[in-house]
C-alpha cells in the first residue's frame, strides 16, 4: 500500500498532532506541574544568575582544598549567597577530614637522555625522601600488564603505567582508568616497586599534569605515587622503546598534620504542604588545590543554587522541600559519608536526589530512578524537559553522584541528569580548570534542565522508591 500527500495534508496532519498533543497536555496528569516546569525552563534558556554565581566563586576564593583555609571562606560564601538569594533556612554541617599538603613537585629523567618531567603527587601520597627517589624505571603500557608481574619483579624500581583513557561524551574512559590512578601505587608496592607514575587520566595533550586521590593497602607499603603529564608519558614510552635502561629521579614532599574541619554547607526551600519530604540537589564545594576549580565543582555548585534562586522567584512554593546541598570534601571521599550520617534518621523522608559535578556542558539527558512506576509522570517530565534538548534515558540511574552513594545505599532513590562531557578530561584536576572553560549559555541550558527536572519531582506527590512486596 502506498500512501502520497499534498503539501497542504502534511501541514494539516502536523497541525493536528501539535493541537492533539496540546489538548493532552492540558487533560493529562501532571499537567500544571509541566507548564510550570516549562516556565522555569524557558526562563533560564534566557539566561540566569549560574556564571555570574560560578565566577564569583572562582575569582573570589579560587582553589578550595576540604578543610583548608580557603574551603572555609568558600563556606562562608555559600552562606552569604543563600541568604542573599532569599533561601528559607541555610546551615552548615562539619567533620573532620585528613591534612594532607602539597609540596614540592618535581621529576627528571637522568640516564640515558637527562630531560625535565612534569608530574603532581596524587592526593595522599606519602613523600619521596628529601633529596629525592633515583631508581631505573619499568614502563607498562597498560595496567593489566603490570598486574599480571609476580611479587618481587619490581623490586628497587619505580613502576610507570602510559596506559590512556578514552575520550567520551559520558565519562565512561576516566570510570575505566580509575583504577589506575587509586589502586596503581598499592599493586606496585606490592611487587618490589619503591615508586610510582602514571599517565594522568586526562584527554588532553597539555604538558600539565593531572591529580586525584589514591588509596594505599593499609597492610601494605606506602610508596610516592605522582602522575606525569600526558606529553611525558609519550616520552617515556620513546625512551624506553629504545631497550636501554632509563633511570628517572623523583621528588615529591607532601606532609599530613593533624585533622581538619570540612564544611557542608545546606540551603532549604522549605515545601509549602509536605515540609518534611525531601528532594536533594547540590554540587562540591571543595576542588584541588591546583587551579580555582570552576568545572570541578564550580559549575556544579552554580547550576544548582541557580535551580533553586529560579525556584525561590515562583509565587509559591513546591510541595516537599529542596535542598540544594554544597558538600565539602567530595574529592577525597569524606563528603558522602559525613552526610549520611548527619541524616540518617530521615532517609525514609528524601525522596530523591542527583548531584551536578560533570564541568558546565549541556545536559543531554536525564535518567530516573528505576523505582519509579509512575510512567504518566516520567512521560510528562519528559516533555517538560526535551524543549531544552534533553533526552528522557531508557535505563534507570544507577548513580546520582559521589556524595550520594551512602544515602543511595541507605535507600533514597537517585536521579542522573547526564552532561556533554567530551572535553571534561582535558581539564578535570588539572591547572586548566580554570573560568574560561565555562559557556554562560551552557551554564544556562542546565538550570534549565535542572529547573524543570527538580520543580516536577517537589511539587507532586510522586512516590521513586519501588513499591514494598507484601511478606508472605
Amino acid at each position: 500500500m502506498s500512501l502520497t500527500f499534498t503539501r497542504g495534508s502534511v501541514i494539516a496532519v502536523a497541525m493536528g498532532l501539535a493541537l492533539s498533543g496540546t489538548a493532552q497536555s492540558q487533560t493529562a496528569p501532571y499537567a500544571a506541574q509541566q507548564a510550570a516546569a516549562g516556565q522555569l525552563r524557558d526562563k533560564a534558556l534566557k539566561g540566569s544568575i549560574a556564571f555570574e554565581l560560578v565566577e564569583s566563586l572562582t575569582t573570589e576564593v579560587g582553589a578550595r582544598p576540604a578543610g583548608s583555609a580557603a574551603a572555609h571562606r568558600a563556606s562562608d560564601w555559600a552562606v552569604a549567597r543563600f541568604k542573599a538569594l532569599g533561601y528559607d533556612k541555610v546551615t552548615v554541617e562539619t567533620f573532620p577530614v585528613p591534612n594532607w599538603q602539597r609540596g614540592i613537585e618535581t621529576a627528571e629523567v637522568t640516564v640515558p637522555y637527562p630531560q625535565k618531567l612534569f608530574i603532581t603527587a596524587l592526593g595522599g601520597s606519602v613523600a619521596t625522601p628529601p633529596l629525592g627517589l633515583s631508581a631505573q624505571v619499568v614502563l607498562f603500557k597498560r595496567f593489566d600488564d603490570m598486574l599480571a608481574q609476580p611479587e618481587g619483579s619490581l623490586n628497587g624500581k619505580i613502576a610507570i603505567v602510559t596506559e590512556r583513557i578514552v575520550r567520551a561524551q559520558d565519562g565512561g574512559g576516566y570510570g575505566a582508568g580509575y583504577r589506575i590512578r587509586g589502586l596503581g601505587a598499592a599493586e606496585a608496592a606490592k611487587r618490589g616497586a619503591v615508586g610510582y607514575m602514571l599517565r594522568s587520566l586526562g584527554t588532553d595533550s597539555h604538558r600539565v599534569p593531572h591529580t586525584g586521590s589514591m588509596t594505599y593497602d593499609p597492610a601494605g607499603t606506602k610508596i610516592p605515587a605522582a602522575a606525569l603529564s600526558n606529553p611525558d608519558a609519550d616520552l617515556l614510552e620513546h625512551m624506553t622503546d629504545r631497550a636501554v635502561p632509563v633511570t628517572v629521579k623523583m621528588i615529591v614532599t607532601p606532609t599530613f598534620g593533624p585533622d581538619l574541619e570540612a564544611r557542608t554547607v545546606v540551603g532549604e526551600i522549605t515545601g509549602r504542604e509536605k515540609p518534611e519530604e525531601i528532594v536533594v540537589i547540590g554540587g562540591h564545594l571543595d576542588s584541588w588545590d591546583l587551579a580555582t576549580g570552576a568545572i570541578d565543582d564550580g559549575a556544579g555548585v552554580a547550576i544548582t543554587m541557580a535551580t533553586g534562586k529560579q525556584i525561590l522567584d515562583r509565587a509559591e512554593r513546591p510541595r516537599r522541600t529542596v535542598r540544594v546541598v554544597l558538600w565539602g570534601a567530595e574529592e577525597i571521599f569524606k563528603a558522602g559519608a559525613a552526610f549520611a550520617k548527619a541524616h540518617a534518621s530521615e532517609v525514609d523522608r528524601h525522596i530523591i536526589g542527583s548531584e551536578s559535578d560533570f564541568g558546565g556542558g549541556k545536559v543531554l539527558k536525564l535518567a530516573l530512578p528505576a523505582g519509579l512506576t509512575d510512567r504518566a509522570f516520567a512521560e510528562a517530565l519528559g516533555r517538560a524537559v526535551t524543549p531544552a534538548g534533553v533526552l528522557m534515558e531508557r535505563t534507570p540511574a544507577l548513580g546520582g553522584g559521589e556524595d550520594l552513594m551512602e544515602i543511595n545505599a541507605m535507600g533514597m532513590p537517585v536521579a542522573s541528569l547526564r552532561q556533554d562531557g567530551m572535553d571534561y578530561f582535558d581539564w578535570h584536576h588539572s591547572p586548566d580548570d580554570t573560568l574560561d572553560k565555562i559557556k554562560a549559555t551552557d551554564l544556562d541550558q542546565a538550570v534549565a534542565a535542572w529547573s524543570a527536572f527538580t520543580l516536577m519531582v517537589a511539587d507532586s506527590a510522586v512516590e521513586f522508591r519501588a513499591p514494598k512486596t507484601a511478606a508472605k
